[in-house]
């Protein structure tokens, strides 16, 4: 069964917004080898998926108007600027009580539970295993922060990125892979 003009639209969108996000995360640490290398191919692959994320929008667009929905967008908006309030606050924070290291932390835990409340929001709610995974990113770069010398950046960061890309990936799969009965 092929997907619906809406899903396609919808998977599109997921995978340009959190491939760009991904190839940011990407960016964030340190690319001292050995890790370096796996950091470019992230960055590289996030692009690659954000286009084809850009493309798919464009696809569907071509093909016809997605009706929107003003209530959703509007909580969307709320969501995000909530997101970048906290992750902006927390930073500056951070940075005036000089633990500047540690806001990749922060705002990696910002970001996954920003996609708590936006799961019902964009009726996934596969975001909810997302949102609980990246706050494990960004705790497991907590505590490597803590007890080693690993930037806690380096953690947070690279561990963000590949779920962000990953979930991008599986937005793009799930319109081409569908399950009879859908």
């Amino acid at each position: 069964m092929k997907a619906s003009l809406a899903e396609r639209r919808q998977a599109g969108l997921t995978a340009l917004y959190l491939g760009v996000f991904g190839m940011i995360w990407f960016s964030v640490p340190d690319s001292r080898p050995p890790l370096g290398t796996y950091l470019v191919v992230g960055s590289l692959t996030s692009i690659l998926v954000a286009g084809i994320g850009a493309l798919v929008v464009l696809r569907a667009h071509r093909e016809g108007p997605v009706e929107r929905n003003t209530t959703t967008d509007r909580r969307y908006l709320v969501i995000f600027a909530g997101e970048l309030a906290a992750a902006g606050f927390g930073a500056v924070l951070l940075a005036v009580i000089h633990q500047s290291e540690y806001i990749p932390v922060l705002v990696g835990a910002v970001v996954g539970l920003h996609f708590l409340p936006l799961a019902p929001v964009l009726r996934d709610p596969a975001l909810r295993v997302l949102g609980v995974a990246v706050c494990l990113a960004a705790l497991a770069g907590l505590i490597a922060g803590l007890v080693s010398d690993v930037a806690p950046a380096r953690v947070t960061a690279s561990g963000i990125g590949v779920l962000l890309l990953g979930y991008a990936i599986g937005a793009l799969i799930r319109i081409v892979v569908r399950r009879p009965g859908r």
